[in-house]
């Protein structure tokens, strides 16, 4: 386990893929990801076993909130498309639990893995793809030390229009670690 002030990282179990179906079939939460059609929970079940094939640093990780003696399943996060030689990752994340939306879960998740990205990993940097269209999300990242790199104009289709794609990126002598400040 991965321990936050308020979160938890955990390794995803098999139990956890209804939550993550009923996440990815809410088209509020799916507006933020990059996929468009509704999933059955075959489907993730095959997702889960491919990715158990895969090196443990690029499984995605469980987020959990604590509820006085228990945890409570809200998202997932994790690095993926490693680069080895040039030491970059990019970070996923999802808090599809949507009444933990705007609380500071989503901002606490990702400052937990950049810790584990920079400091275990070893990483150099660190990059993310966002749609101009999720402010929330880009307020976010900005907190923890993301900067616009760049867009690709008119990249994705969704609702019926064409919007940007943002790329954002930090570097581990730019991140400031709020639990290592003064």
């Amino acid at each position: 386990m991965i321990y936050g002030k308020r979160i938890r990282f955990r390794a995803p179990e098999r139990e956890d893929l209804p939550m993550y179906t009923k996440w990815i079939n809410d088209s509020e939460v799916r507006a933020g990801l990059n996929m468009f059609l509704p999933m059955s929970l075959a489907s993730e079940e095959k997702w889960f076993e491919q990715m158990l094939e895969k090196p443990a640093e690029e499984h995605p990780m469980s987020i959990d909130v604590q509820e006085g003696k228990s945890w409570k399943l809200i998202g997932n996060c994790g690095l993926m498309f490693f680069n080895q030689r040039a030491r970059t990752a990019e970070v996923g994340i999802m808090i599809g639990e949507k009444d933990y939306w705007d609380q500071g879960y989503g901002t606490e998740a990702m400052q937990l893995i950049l810790r584990h990205g920079f400091n275990t990993l070893n990483l150099n940097s660190i990059t993310l793809r966002v749609y101009e269209t999720n402010p929330r999300a880009i307020r976010s990242y900005e907190k923890t030390g993301f900067v616009l790199d760049g867009r690709i104009r008119q990249s994705h289709f969704a609702e019926g229009k064409y919007v940007d794609t943002l790329f954002m990126s930090v570097l581990r002598d730019e991140w400031k670690d709020p639990d290592q400040s003064n």
